[in-house]
C-alpha cells in the first residue's frame, strides 16, 4: 500500500506496477495532482522540464522550460492514467499501526490491512506559524503561503512578508505590484545564475550533478549540508528572485518579526510594522502524529535508512529531503529512490497481498 498520490507516490507505483504487484494508492486529494493545483496561482518549479520526469515519462515540456504548478498537475495525472496505476482518491489515512506481522491503514469508516507501506505524504504539510501569530489585531488579513493564491486576497494597505526564500520573495514581488510590501527574515542566499538565462542553462547539469551524485548521505559533504539543511529547517537560495529583483520592486527588507505589540507586528530592531495584511511563508512541519508507531528522530523527520525503516520491517517513507540526496524531495528525484524502494519489497517478502476490511 502506498499513502500519498503526488510524485513519490506515483512513482512508487510505477515500480510496483512493473513488478506487477497488488497494491493501491491512497490520495486524501479528489484529483490526481491536486496538491499542485491549490498552490499559489503564479507558481513555477524552480528545475527545467529536464529534470522533472518521473520514470517511465519525461514531462511534456521544452527541456529549458520551468513548468507551471497546473502543468505538473496535470503531468502527474497523466501519468496515473498512463499506467494504469490503482490511485484511490478521496481517501484521507488516520491512523497507521501494525497488528501482529501487517500494518492496519485507517481511513475514515475504511480499514486496510498490507505486508508493505510506503509513506509518500510528503514532507511538509503542516504550516509552520508562530505563536505570537494569534496576538495580531483580527483586523489584519493573515495567510499562510499554503493558503494564499494571489493578490486579490488581500486587503487594502501594507503587507508584510515573512520568510525570505523563495517562497516569500517571489510573494512579496508579486503583492508589491498592488501593495506597499516589506520582507521580512534571514537571507537563504541565490543562485549563482538567474533562471532561464544561458548561464543558468551551462550550469544547471553541473548543479544536478551536484543535487544527486555529490550531497548525499553516503558522502561526508553531504550530510554536513544536510544537518545545516534540517537543523533548523531552512530555505534553500533563492532561484528565480534576486536581491536586485526585491529592491526594484520597490520592497523594504526588514529585520526577522519577532512578536506582536499592540496588535501590530514588530520586528527584531522593536520596529512596529503598520500593516493590513501577513502572508507568513515560515514553511512546514512534518507531522507524523497520525503513525501510531515509533518511527520519529532527528528533526521530526521518521528514522529510515534510504526509506526503509529498521525498527518497522515492511515500511518505507520516500519524498524525505536528503532521504539519499538533496534531490530525494524534489519532482525528478523521486525516481531513484522509488526504484530502491520497490527493489527492497520486492526482496524483502514472499507475500505481499493486500486486503480491504
Amino acid at each position: 500500500m502506498v499513502i500519498g498520490g503526488s510524485q513519490s507516490g506515483l512513482a512508487v507505483g510505477y515500480h510496483l506496477a512493473q513488478q506487477d504487484r497488488d497494491f493501491v494508492i491512497l490520495d486524501a486529494y479528489h484529483r490526481v495532482g491536486d496538491a499542485w493545483r491549490r498552490r499559489w496561482d503564479s507558481l513555477r518549479l524552480f528545475t527545467t522540464a529536464r529534470y522533472d520526469g518521473l520514470p517511465g515519462m519525461a514531462f511534456p515540456a521544452a527541456r529549458h522550460v520551468y513548468p507551471t504548478k497546473d502543468q505538473v498537475a496535470d503531468y502527474l495525472e497523466t501519468y496515473a492514467e498512463r499506467f494504469h496505476l490503482p490511485v484511490e482518491t478521496g481517501v484521507r489515512v488516520d491512523r497507521l499501526s501494525r497488528r501482529g506481522e501487517s500494518f492496519e491503514v485507517s481511513a475514515g469508516d475504511r480499514t486496510y490491512t498490507a505486508a508493505d507501506v510506503v509513506v509518500a505524504t510528503g514532507t511538509y504539510h503542516t504550516p509552520r506559524i508562530p505563536d505570537f501569530a494569534e496576538q495580531l489585531d483580527p483586523a489584519i488579513v493573515q495567510l499562510h503561503s499554503s493558503a494564499y493564491r494571489n493578490p486579490s486576497q488581500l486587503a487594502n494597505g501594507g503587507v508584510l512578508v515573512v520568510g525570505a526564500a523563495n517562497s516569500g520573495a517571489e510573494i512579496a514581488v508579486e503583492v508589491s505590484k498592488t501593495h506597499p510590501t516589506w520582507l521580512s527574515g534571514r537571507d537563504p542566499g541565490q543562485e549563482p545564475t538567474r533562471a532561464g538565462s544561458v548561464p543558468d542553462r551551462v550550469l544547471m547539469p553541473f548543479i544536478w550533478f551536484l543535487a544527486s551524485r555529490v550531497l548525499t548521505v553516503g558522502s561526508p559533504i553531504g550530510r554536513k549540508v544536510r544537518d545545516e539543511f534540517l537543523d533548523p529547517p531552512r530555505g534553500i537560495p533563492r532561484g528565480r528572485v534576486g536581491r536586485r529583483d526585491i529592491a526594484a520592486a520597490g520592497i523594504e527588507w526588514v529585520p526577522r518579526t519577532a512578536g506582536v505589540r499592540d496588535g501590530s507586528p514588530t520586528l527584531d530592531d522593536g520596529t512596529i510594522l503598520q500593516v493590513a495584511n501577513v502572508v507568513w511563508c515560515t514553511g512546514f512541519v512534518m507531522d507524523l502524529s497520525w503513525i501510531d508507531l515509533p518511527v520519529t528522530g532527528a528533526y521530526g523527520f521518521p528514522v529510515q535508512d534510504r526509506g526503509v525503516v529498521p525498527s518497522q520491517p515492511g515500511l518505507y517513507f520516500i519524498g524525505m529531503p536528503f532521504q539519499r540526496a538533496l534531490s530525494s524531495a524534489l519532482l525528478g528525484g523521486v525516481g531513484r529512490d522509488a526504484a530502491d524502494i520497490a527493489g527492497h519489497i520486492a526482496s524483502g517478502a514472499a507475500d505481499h497481498t493486500m486486503a480491504a476490511i
